[in-house]
């Protein structure tokens, strides 16, 4: 997939095709480096090595590596909302369960394929551990995605439904990673029947 990320991450945004590409291999050379060696090692000079771009190129688009983290995390929100909405495509006759099911599987999925995402996921968590803020962009994301689908106003109600679930999921996926390389699946499955338990009270 050829997302990249919004302007407002980007020094420059790429205007041609070739400008797009080499922003992508940046990304993806970002991406593979902090799986390789986690983010205190990770640096603008090995980025660019790894992508077979001049350094240049990689300051064209960002100052340093905090703010190439933050791009890779918004391609990451903007990759996963194209998976959930082309999930959903399919989900009509299953509702809200078959909705919840598609956002969580695909976090899932990502969180198990996609590399970098265990530094970044969504919202950049330098130092490791720090949360907060990307909940609520994932949270207004999903608000706005599903509202369509679920034939519900996308009211402050709503978004604060899907904040809580959101932060929960965060929670229980985060512990099933701990527990297990690739998700210990009996949290997983705990944490499914929770988010059902509470969403059914507002949903159904």
């Amino acid at each position: 997939m050829k997302t990249v990320p919004h302007p407002e991450t980007l020094r420059r945004a790429p205007v041609q095709r070739r400008s797009a590409e080499r922003l992508t291999r940046i990304l993806d050379a970002c991406a593979d480096l902090l799986d390789e060696v986690g983010y205190d090692d990770l640096s603008t000079r090995a980025v660019a090595q790894r992508a077979g771009v001049p350094i240049g190129s990689v300051y064209r688009f960002f100052g340093n590596k905090r703010q190439m983290a933050d791009a890779l995390a918004q391609r990451n929100l903007e990759r996963y909302t194209a998976r959930v909405a082309e999930r959903l495509k399919g989900a009509e006759e299953g509702g809200w369960r078959a909705a919840m099911d598609a956002v969580l599987d695909e976090y899932l999925a990502m969180k198990r394929t996609a590399p970098g995402f265990s530094l970044v996921d969504f919202g950049n968590q330098i130092p490791v551990g720090t949360r907060g803020e990307p909940n609520h962009r994932v949270a207004d994301r999903l608000t706005d995605l599903l509202s369509g689908f679920l034939d519900r106003e996308p009211d402050e109600g709503l978004r604060r439904v899907f904040l809580i679930a959101v932060e929960t999921a965060d929670t229980l996926v985060h512990l099933a990673f701990r527990v297990a390389p690739e998700g210990d699946e009996r949290i997983i499955e705990e944490a499914r029947e929770m988010l059902r338990a509470y969403l059914a009270r507002v949903l159904d």
